[in-house]
């Protein structure tokens, strides 16, 4: 197969998906890496060069979601879906897809501007203050008391849009959840709201109802390769947040995995099988990475 991974100055020495490519290298694969911000990309010559898909590594607001953007929009199997991408990248968008579904997200609130969060009243109880655009846990404030909104107004007037949500108490533990073509697997870390709390992030036993709010949310969203953090309180789970293609930490043999899944995805959007050998991937599924998931759908593979 022939790829383009689209990587942006972030990522350039990170395992996802640097060590993905090299892997994917070895397996004889040809794989095209591009860094749009390290120099002009000649749009019409990349895409000429027969990709079988484009996939995506980049920060919210960066220039790769515009190159992703144009592969789509000429019939260039993206991964994930670039449609599937711009409802996580816009949390007010993914919050409100997600609770029209039904899916366990709070509550949500939108501020234009840090100027706004006056108006906040925290009688109601603590309150959570994060961008629109964010990503990797930045930013994200936690306010219990009305003389913490100065702070957060100061810290977030530069990050554009914002979304406000209640608090859900919890023992300080987010589970990250991570979604390989529907083959999950549970992670947990410390909360950025509870840093005090040393969690060493490792893989633990999925519960089998977070298990199925996973499921459903790549089916709503319509993402294959997707992490999801939640935590649990008194209610039981509630989903916080939502990425395309996160960093699959503690995830044992990640980079294969990936890789992996990539093949699949990209094999099941041309309708043809790899030839057997050096990739470890089960191919057969026909018609698009919707496909995948609903191959994946019927023997869920999770995780412990």
């Amino acid at each position: 197969m022939r790829l383009c991974f689209l990587v942006e100055d972030q990522y350039r020495h990170d395992g996802m998906p640097l060590a993905v490519v090299r892997r994917l290298r070895t397996w004889g694969h040809r794989i095209d890496v591009v860094e749009p911000g390290r120099g002009i990309v000649d749009l019409d010559a990349l895409l000429a060069r027969g990709h079988d898909a484009w996939v995506l590594k980049t920060v919210s607001g960066g220039p790769g979601l515009s190159l992703f953007d144009a592969a789509a929009a000429v019939g260039i199997t993206t991964i994930n879906d670039a449609r599937a991408v711009h409802t996580v990248r816009d949390k007010a968008v993914g919050a409100a897809l997600a609770r029209r579904h039904g899916l366990p997200f709070p509550e949500t609130r939108f501020a234009a501007s840090a100027d706004l969060l006056g108006e906040l009243d925290t009688a109601g109880g603590p309150l959570v203050v994060k961008p629109v655009a964010g990503n990797s846990g930045r930013a994200v404030h936690l306010v219990r008391h009305p003389r913490d909104l100065d702070t957060v107004r100061r810290e977030l007037r530069d990050e554009g849009f914002l979304l406000v949500q209640p608090y859900v108490p919890n023992p300080g533990v987010d589970y990250k959840v991570y979604s390989l073509g529907g083959d999950l697997h549970a992670t947990v870390r410390t909360s950025p709201l509870h840093p005090d709390r040393r969690i060493t992030a490792r893989e633990v036993p999925l519960p089998d109802d977070l298990a199925q709010a996973v499921t459903r949310i790549g089916e709503v969203y319509g993402l294959d390769l997707f992490g999801v953090d939640a935590v649990e309180g008194p209610d039981g789970w509630t989903i916080v947040d939502v990425n395309d293609f996160p960093s699959f930490r503690a995830v044992p043999d990640a980079v294969a995995r990936v890789a992996s899944t990539v093949l699949r995805l990209a094999d099941a959007a041309r309708g043809t099988e790899l030839p057997p050998g050096g990739s470890g991937v089960a191919t057969g599924t026909v018609g698009g990475a919707a496909t995948v998931r609903a191959a994946v759908a019927a023997g869920r593979k999770v995780r412990a």
